[in-house]
């Protein structure tokens, strides 16, 4: 390896000090008291906040706020940890040489699925019943008053092999295959990069881009699946065919977001010295680019929609276009997810700077959490949804959570990968 490189300190780890854990600590007890606050007061109301519901057979409950909470921050940083493996596994893939000094940050957030697994599929058995309309068996009884010939034949891909209205058994063996695999593929990884730093040579390098390969197989199918999995069934009767995509375009930016806040605050501590501003030029790319992404699967789904006008599909937009709760939201969605990123992030300077990065990552993390609050809250919850100190205190509960974890991880290993073939690459990597 060239002189260069060696002048760099390349075993270097990150310290997750007291400092930083009492921080996130305190950004957690603040979340869990805005939660219990919004509980309290969900409770206080009586949690009847639809009129005529009770007169329906569907009386709302607090407590379904809480899991409609619950659901959408599983899934939300969910995403964001598979992301981080994705986002790596890319980089092997396509044998990029850039990215080599930052390759165990993106690693750093599969640190999170463990987790992950077990809270969604405990939230499933515990909430599924209130989340999911289609888990209700006098759905799928011709003879009942509830019967629903659309959700009826929905219903084996729910429940095969076993009685429609039962166990889901299909769901839950899906969601289990689903993370049994990326842990699987997540712990490979980190074996893989564990071996590389103590042994050196390429093979390992090549090792890695062999499974990265068969992870993106994988994940290109399982990201799809679980985005109807656990969004789209919510509302059980509409469909999109480009839904896994949408999904996929959110979980990414909100990733990349998250990967490139940890990149720059790393550098902030000392941190990834040859880390430069064109390896945060490259990033603010992703970021950029993929924020239009997103923005382009948003209005495609619903410009194709609007312009077909078949009521099955713009139930979807009616709901909540013409909703008082979560009309405003849909504006604040593209507001904080395209328009003010694309136009802080248009400059070359912008995307070299970690200040504008800062702000507009810090944006769209909240901006794609309020894009699957719009996914979830208006197929659970109707008009009895919102955004208040149940929300904002779960969210800064499982966001702190999450960082826990992520950097404790992080702490773990190497920061750099010493023995990587390309970090000299990386080193003069210039645009």
């Amino acid at each position: 390896m060239a002189h260069d490189v060696q002048n760099y300190n390349l075993d270097q780890k990150f310290d997750f000090n007291a400092g930083i854990k009492k921080s996130l600590l305190t950004i957690l007890g603040i979340g869990a008291a805005l939660l219990v606050i919004g509980i309290v007061m969900a409770m206080a109301s009586g949690g009847h906040a639809e009129e005529g519901a009770e007169a329906t057979g569907h009386a709302f409950h607090w407590y379904e706020r809480l899991f409609a909470n619950v659901w959408i921050n599983n899934v939300y940083f969910t995403g964001i940890a598979i992301v981080g493996v994705f986002f790596f596994a890319i980089q092997y893939a396509a044998q990029a040489g850039w990215s080599a000094p930052i390759t165990r940050v993106m690693l750093s957030f599969g640190n999170w699925l463990p987790y992950a697994a077990l809270i969604m599929i405990a939230s499933f058995f515990l909430m599924g019943h209130n989340l999911f309309h289609w888990w209700h068996a006098e759905l799928f009884d011709p003879n009942s008053p509830e019967y629903d010939s659309i959700i009826d034949g929905k219903g084996a891909f729910f429940f095969w092999p076993m009685e429609k209205g039962t166990f889901p058994i299909f769901y839950i063996a899906r969601m289990i295959i689903f993370f049994g695999f990326w842990v699987f593929f997540f712990n490979k990884f980190k074996k893989i990069a564990a071996a590389e730093d103590q042994l050196g040579g390429n093979t390992h390098w090549f090792k890695m881009r062999s499974w990265s390969a068969y992870f993106l197989v994988f994940f290109a199918v399982s990201s799809s699946v679980s985005a109807w999995d656990w969004v789209m069934s919510i509302d059980t009767h509409w469909f999109s065919t480009l839904f896994g995509w949408y999904v996929f375009a959110s979980w990414f930016v909100a990733g990349l977001s998250a990967i490139t806040l940890l990149t720059i605050f790393l550098k902030g501590k000392g941190y990834l010295e040859m880390v430069n501003e064109n390896h945060i030029h490259d990033l603010g790319k992703f970021v950029f680019g993929f924020s239009i992404f997103w923005t382009y699967l948003w209005f495609s789904q619903f410009l194709l929609i609007y312009y077909a006008n078949i009521p099955e599909e713009t139930v979807y937009f009616v709901e909540r276009l013409s909703s008082d709760v979560y009309g405003p939201f849909i504006f604040v969605n593209i507001g904080m997810n395209f328009v003010l990123p694309f136009l802080v992030l248009m400059t070359r300077d912008a995307k070299r700077h970690g200040v504008f990065l800062k702000l507009v990552c810090t944006l769209l993390l909240v901006g794609h959490w309020v894009d699957f609050f719009l996914m979830v809250q208006p197929g659970t919850l109707g008009h009895n949804g919102g955004i208040g100190f149940m929300e904002v205190g779960m969210l800064l509960v499982y966001g702190s959570a999450v960082a826990l974890v992520v950097l404790g991880g992080l702490a773990k290993g190497n920061l750099l990968p010493k023995n990587h073939p390309m970090l000299e690459e990386s080193y003069h990597h210039h645009i």
